[in-house]
């Protein structure tokens, strides 16, 4: 592995120190104002709002910086080697462990996303009923992120067409950036849909891409965007705005740092510490604020390893409700492969999306909501072996006949809602391991949406198979949807009984604890979660903000 990126001057004294010990004793003296425990979406947006301030803030890592190199758009590389993968195992329901899929670096998973940023819709804030079972309210409305979404759109580059989604706010302002376009089986697959009586519309994408000045655009529209780093640095991911944060001269970013846990001032009202796990050995921070946003499942974690044992906090920090670590959702997802007999014209097909069906079956028959399409990204004959790796050896599937595979084939998300339910949840165990309990819930609309669009591809003459994630297993088609849609664990609610923190994200049970990622959610909603979790954080981050001067 290459020499990680450099970070900016501002900040490279701290991130080359040679001695561990050396660092410890230069921050034990020093308090920070705000520590933001993550550096992914939520932990880079809240850093972005807060230093404007220009009050002192300290990024916790437990990644590096992610090297720029040729490996990052190796199909070998990402889906075989699995190189930049997070090398650590979990615990299934069952007892069974399991390598997640999930990556711990400068940016977080955002590095690895498909850049598809949509707004959950209106009706997603509100109660509403399932065919499984009941979507709880939001203690927040739609219209209390819509300024937020207008403002992530805008920081992320999204692209798109908001006139063009039948299920979409359309009040909201339209895209600064026009959709990328169609190429040629994409186009013909919408027309297809088209005829049907559907409504498809181009999938808001994050990428710094011009299609009419593509000689002036970072993104090149390559073969290697979904899952794997941007070598180009052309998708809108966090890593980007670490960069802007770390370069003033009141951030300090500081990598390699595993947050163990959280320790409180005797009333247990304050955290107090922040203890880190190190290669050096352990480190302890000091700030006024703490703001945790390391995932849903970390950072949930993080709350459960700062248990005392004892007094307020003795089942874990903030869980006086004990729903910490419950209400786990990562969306009921089915990828359906499509084969054609002829080549498939289209190395960036993952443009287009489908939501007539968001609601409801607009074609009759069923009145719950089922859910949402999208085209996904191309996928090489390694991406497939690196799939199929444990179910049988990769060397059994000849690369010839991956490659031919490859070229015929276009590939669907289909995602749906799954339900908040206490019993899915993150844990540890007695040996401190994180155990994963989950089992799916409100498959009804999703298994419909699925046939749906499988009988409508095989209308077309397309030959189908669907690889479902029905089973708890991180090793399917597309693993990085396996952890990429967590959500839950740290819902936020006006009751502090039945969440953990409050509508500003700030935990019931103390004063200076917020959480910025999609622990907060209340509902998985059917879209992907980034640009709530970025709005959100934009939301909590201009409360703190105001907070600290005083207003």
């Amino acid at each position: 592995m290459s020499d990680p990126v450099p970070a900016p001057a501002a900040s490279a004294p701290l991130a080359t120190v040679a001695a561990p010990e050396a660092t410890s004793a230069a921050m034990a003296g020093k308090h920070y104002d705000v520590i933001v425990i993550g550096s992914g979406a939520g932990g880079a947006t809240f850093a972005q709002k807060v230093a404007a301030t220009g009050k002192s803030v300290l990024m916790l890592e437990r990644g590096e910086h992610l090297p720029i190199e040729p490996d990052n758009w190796s199909a070998n590389a990402v889906w075989l080697q699995r190189k930049y993968r997070a090398n650590e195992s979990w615990i299934d329901r069952k007892g069974r462990p399991f390598r997640p899929n999930t990556h711990y670096w400068v940016g977080g998973n955002t590095i690895f996303y498909g850049a598809a940023l949509m707004r959950l819709r209106k009706g997603d804030f509100s109660e509403t009923p399932h065919a499984g079972g009941i979507s709880p309210a939001w203690p927040i409305g739609y219209g209390d992120l819509a300024p937020f979404y207008d403002e992530a759109e805008r920081v992320w580059n999204v692209h798109g067409d908001r006139r063009a989604d039948p299920s979409e706010d359309h009040d909201a302002p339209q895209y600064a950036h026009g959709p990328l376009t169609h190429e040629p089986s994409v186009t013909a697959l919408k027309g297809l849909f088209e005829r049907r009586g559907w409504k498809p519309f181009p999938l808001p994408l994050g990428v710094r891409r011009e299609d009419a000045r593509p000689w002036a655009s970072d993104c090149i529209r390559c073969t290697t965007c979904g899952g794997h780093p941007c070598l180009r640095m052309a998708k809108s991911d966090a890593r980007l705005i670490v960069n802007e944060v770390e370069a003033r001269p009141n951030v300090t970013l500081l990598t390699g740092r595993k947050v163990k846990k959280l320790e409180t001032d005797a009333a247990g009202r304050q955290v107090r510490a922040v203890v880190c796990e190190t290669a050096g050995g352990e480190e302890i921070f000091r700030g006024d604020l703490v703001v945790l946003a390391a995932g849903a499942v970390n950072s949930a974690v993080v709350l459960l390893r700062s248990a005392t044992g004892t007094g307020a906090h003795e089942n874990g920090l903030a869980n006086s409700s004990d729903q910490v670590g419950r209400n786990y959702m990562f969306h009921n997802l089915t990828a359906t492969v499509s084969m054609t007999a002829a080549r498939v014209e289209a190395q960036f097909p993952k443009t287009l999306g489908l939501n007539d069906f968001y609601w409801k079956d607009v074609e009759g028959g069923f009145d719950f909501p089922m859910g949402h399409v999208q085209l996904l990204e191309y996928m090489s004959g390694e991406t497939i072996k690196g799939q199929i790796a444990n179910k049988m050896p990769a060397w059994l599937v000849p690369d010839f006949a991956a490659g031919a595979i490859a070229r015929r084939m276009m590939a669907f998300l289909t995602i749906s809602e799954d339900l908040p339910d206490p019993a899915n949840r993150a844990r540890l165990n007695k040996k401190g391991q994180i155990v994963l309990e989950y089992r799916h819930n409100n498959l009804a609309g999703h298994e419909r949406l699925r046939l749906k669009l499988r009988r409508q591809l095989e209308k077309a003459g397309m030959m189908c198979h669907c690889l479902h994630q029905h089973k708890f297993s991180m090793d399917e088609l597309l693993p990085l949807y396996g952890t990429a849609h967590q959500a839950g664990t740290v819902r936020m609610g006006a009751d502090k009984a039945r969440s953990v923190v409050d509508p500003m994200c700030k935990a019931h049970d103390l004063d200076n604890l917020y959480v910025v990622d999609s622990g907060v959610f209340v509902t998985s909603a059917a879209v992907n979660p980034t640009l709530t979790i970025v709005a959100n954080a934009m939301r909590v981050g201009e409360h703190v903000a105001a907070r600290l001067s005083g207003h």
